[in-house]
């Protein structure tokens, strides 16, 4: 066959012989073996259906061991290869996965209680939101305690994954030196533990997530891995993804950096947590245009009201991407989101499907409050400008995941603020006071 090697790179190929080259010659792939009709198939390559299907029932049994399914009438073959080892049994099971699963916290009781306990291993957890959301000051936090003993984190050091600006070191001694558990801890976290790779262009990031990052894992035992951000270099080369196979192609790519990563962190036991830019999203609403024909009479011009016309976009359905998006991309839920502030996440509804969990940080201008609260400051992403932090107000959502329920409709999320010590959930009995002072 055309690809089976490339699928299962150890299929005992000597057994079937006398089938691959009739396969081969028809351009007959590993996927049409599984989907098509065996009959169709055996048509198609001039070969024996018998031969066929059991073709086909061996590469699905192999398929079906290295996802860790369980089948107990499965098929015997003699000299399957190293690919058929332990078939017929899980690799483990639901409790012994539940009980391997570790929780690195975000050091604020209210935003780990959101989040189920805070950040799971072996998973791809997707923080999204736009500029100066706080998603930096969230991920330096986890560099941080990942490296604290549990239940806070893993005891294990961290590499943190850059496509845009490197990493804020005087931004981490910060909040290391202000938050009161870091700088309390018997055994304090050390910026020595945390690794940095740096990747300009998106070849560079493929070269090195494909393999540097196997390597990085298993020398140094990383129990966090941060991709900051995601979308940068595809975003960079979007002039030259215009066309049709373009966008083909990096659908494929995307497919297979998330099927790369879940597999990473599921070999090392370790977090993947990736950040992700939004871009605006214009949802569709009702309009109502107005044309006034003016009347010449002489040198006098009046208008006519029956001219006035009004034209209506129709609402979407509810299985159109317009409607539902909103489900899965953390804007729009909430009925009182005003639609200028519609947001979406990039890289599109393909690799939503590759993460596991999506948490959005949602930023208001708050006009009410602005300049009050003097003397509080906060840093921006990349530990620079400061601003006053009563000016927006931010909260964080759970989009979905699969061990936590999500934020509700109707519910904005937890509201949270940045401060020197890195990202806490805002006091609002302490907020109403300030405000009464």
């Amino acid at each position: 066959m055309t690809d089976l090697l490339h699928t299962i790179p150890d299929f005992p190929t000597k057994l079937y012989t006398h089938l691959l080259p009739s396969l081969e010659k028809h351009l007959i792939t590993t996927t049409d073996l599984l989907t098509l009709d065996a009959l169709e198939v055996a048509k198609r390559a001039h070969l024996p259906l018998l031969d066929v299907r059991r073709l086909a029932s061996h590469v699905v049994a192999i398929l079906q061991c290295r996802l860790g399914l369980k089948t107990d009438n499965a098929p015997s073959y003699q000299n399957a290869g190293e690919g058929q080892a332990g078939y017929g049994s899980l690799r483990k099971t639901g409790k012994e996965a539940t009980t391997r699963l570790s929780l690195i916290s975000t050091l604020d009781p209210s935003i780990d209680e959101a989040l189920g306990g805070g950040i799971p291993t072996s998973c791809i957890t997707e923080i999204t939101g736009e500029s100066g959301a706080g998603k930096t000051q969230l991920l330096l936090t986890l560099l941080l305690s990942a490296q604290l003993p549990p239940p806070d984190g893993l005891s294990r050091p961290t590499l943190y994954i850059s496509t845009e600006h490197p990493l804020p070191t005087v931004r981490l001694a910060q909040i290391l030196k202000n938050h009161p558990v870091l700088s309390s801890h018997p055994s304090p976290p050390s910026l020595n533990r945390i690794l940095t790779l740096n990747t300009p262009d998106l070849e560079s990031q493929d070269h090195i997530l494909t393999y540097q990052l196997p390597v990085a894992l298993a020398r140094h035992s990383v129990g966090l891995v941060i991709l900051d951000s995601i979308a940068a270099n595809y975003r960079a080369e979007r002039s030259s993804a215009n066309t049709p196979f373009a966008l083909a192609t990096r659908s494929a790519q995307l497919v297979r950096l998330g099927a790369l990563l879940r597999s990473l962190s599921r070999e090392h036991n370790c977090a993947v947590v990736v950040a992700n830019q939004v871009a605006d999203r214009f949802a569709p609403v009702s309009t109502t245009s107005r044309a006034s024909a003016s009347i010449s009479v002489g040198n006098v011009f009046s208008s006519s009201p029956a001219s006035t016309a009004t034209t209506s976009v129709p609402a979407p359905s509810v299985l159109s991407l317009d409607h539902q998006q909103r489900f899965f991309t953390g804007w729009g839920a909430e009925p009182s989101t005003p639609s200028h502030n519609l947001k979406t996440p990039t890289l599109g509804l393909v690799w939503a499907n590759q993460i596991t969990c999506r948490i959005a940080l949602v930023k208001e201008r708050d006009y009410g409050s602005a300049g009050t609260g003097e003397g509080e400051v906060a840093v921006d992403d990349i530990g620079g400008a400061e601003w006053n932090s009563r000016r927006w107000r931010r909260w964080m959502r759970v989009v979905f995941a699969p061990w936590v329920k999500a934020t509700g409709e109707r519910e904005r999320g937890v509201e949270f603020e940045i401060w020197s010590g890195g990202a806490r959930v805002v006091n609002k009995a302490a907020a109403q006071s300030q405000k009464a002072m």
